[in-house]
């Protein structure tokens, strides 16, 4: 064996045994990881006593563990799972780490992330100047971070006297930057969507104060220059109907699909107001089953943040503005629509305080479950293959398969038996690298202070 490979062996070793660590983490050239009950992210049922092979950063092999025992790889690290589930790297599909950009802060929650089991992240339109560098450091392994995946704003020009733009706009007119571009009528489309592109985004979220013809437009532009697009449910004054008609990839928000359904539609993000859950708790909604099918026959994916509806009934009872959407109704929205057959990805818009040993994904998975009816194993989908189509990577993450990534989470308990359980998180791979959760460094106070 190999000084690398002995080094990882006592690392791993010592993770599971409750030792220290050895402090080299480069991963060995291939360590297989035995007698794991693997879920593997496709909401099939578990298997047990199985061995995933991972050679550098992907994974080989996923076999019976009786049917490798023979031929195990020469001076392979071994690593014994026994009594251990083994998932998919968890995947948070609607994050922000840069508004305002605060390098100190946005590390100290993507740690957080990495060693609980997050090993990619959707970035839902931040100031892209910090991202971009935050991704290239994640990417290469220089920070203990997930894997970035980020999207450039598109708005109206009536959006851009919102203090978040202010804040990812330094040194730019707000609106004018290609991470976040005023669009109108007369903008030239194929040049906004370059620009946004040459960022390093993957996909355009189109989010406020647009009309219907031009969210159209805007949607086949980024086709053609082989973006993804991400929209909120309702622009704003465009309804959801026409939202889902123009055929975005994901869109956002549970609640905000709720606004096909009333009778007086804000005309602007400015606008919103409060929604009335009558309509929506009693029965099945009509109008909803309607636009769900058709989010279904497009193939779109629903990034329901049931999360945010809590926080903000938090804010609220504590004297903060009024909520203008119950985690109840969000949560029947979400629950309907899944069973329309539309899939959910699990995505937070929003963090737990310095304190917290584990961040937000963990509060969605338990709301999806125990709010919204979901299975724990439909609930890790969301968090997993499901969150890897929202950012189109599923080819590349999502599930335990020969060829993907290995990005892997290791828990202590079973998750199937208690969506709680994921909280037990051993050790998180990320492209072949261990992160021990005993190695963790819990964020403070001051590195969440903001700038």
């Amino acid at each position: 064996m190999t000084r690398v490979a002995t080094m990882v062996a006592m690392m791993v070793g010592a993770i599971l045994t409750g030792g220290a660590a050895a402090s080299d983490p480069a991963p060995a050239t291939t360590t297989v990881y035995r007698h794991a009950t693997v879920i593997d992210g496709t909401g099939a049922a578990p298997a047990r006593d199985m061995a995933v092979i991972v050679r550098g950063d992907r994974i080989g092999q996923v076999a019976r563990d009786a049917d490798i025992a023979r031929v195990l790889p020469a001076g392979a690290t071994i690593v014994d799972l026994r009594g251990r589930y083994l998932l998919p790297g968890l995947i948070d599909s609607h994050q922000h780490v840069a508004t305002p950009p605060n390098r100190r802060r946005a590390e100290a929650l993507m740690r957080r992330d990495l060693y609980s089991g997050i090993t990619a992240t959707r970035i839902m339109a931040d100031d892209l100047r910090a991202v971009a560098e935050l991704a290239r450091a994640a990417h290469v392994g220089e920070i203990a971070s997930p894997d970035l995946v980020y999207a450039a704003l598109f708005a109206g020009p009536s959006f851009f006297d919102d203090p978040r733009v202010l804040a990812v706009s330094a040194g730019v007119k707000p609106g004018e930057g290609a991470w976040m571009q005023a669009i109108d009528d007369n903008t030239d489309l194929p040049l906004a969507v370059a620009r946004a592109r040459g960022t390093g985004a993957s996909a355009i979220k189109v989010y406020a104060n647009l009309p219907a013809p031009l969210i159209a437009r805007i949607t086949a532009e980024a086709r053609r220059q082989k973006m993804q697009v991400w929209a909120h449910g309702m622009v704003f004054p465009t309804p959801p109907a026409d939202v889902i008609a123009a055929g975005p990839d994901v869109v956002s928000h549970s609640c905000y699909l709720a606004y096909q359904a009333v009778h007086q539609r804000p005309q602007s993000y400015q606008q919103r107001v409060a929604i009335d859950p009558a309509q929506f708790l009693a029965a099945r909604n009509p109008v909803m089953a309607s636009l769900f099918d058709d989010m279904r026959r497009h193939g779109m994916l629903l990034d329901a943040t049931l999360r945010v509806y809590q926080e903000g009934e938090a804010r609220a009872r504590a004297g903060g503005p009024p909520a203008y959407c119950s985690l109840d109704l969000a949560a029947a929205l979400t629950a309907q629509a899944h069973r329309a057959g539309i899939e959910i990805a699990a995505g937070t818009d929003g963090d737990t305080g310095a304190r917290a040993p584990y961040p937000g994904l963990f509060d969605e998975l338990e709301l999806l479950v125990r709010k919204a009816g979901f299975t724990p194993a439909q609930a890790i989908r969301s968090a997993t293959l499901v969150g890897a189509k929202s950012m189109g990577r599923d080819s590349e993450m999502g599930t335990i398969a020969a060829g993907k990534l290995a990005n892997l989470v290791v828990l202590a308990r079973d998750p199937l038996a208690d969506i709680a359980n994921m909280r037990s998180v051993v050790m998180t791979v990320k492209r072949g690298r261990a992160y021990p959760r005993e190695e963790f460094r819990a964020v403070t106070e001051e590195e969440l202070a903001r700038d």
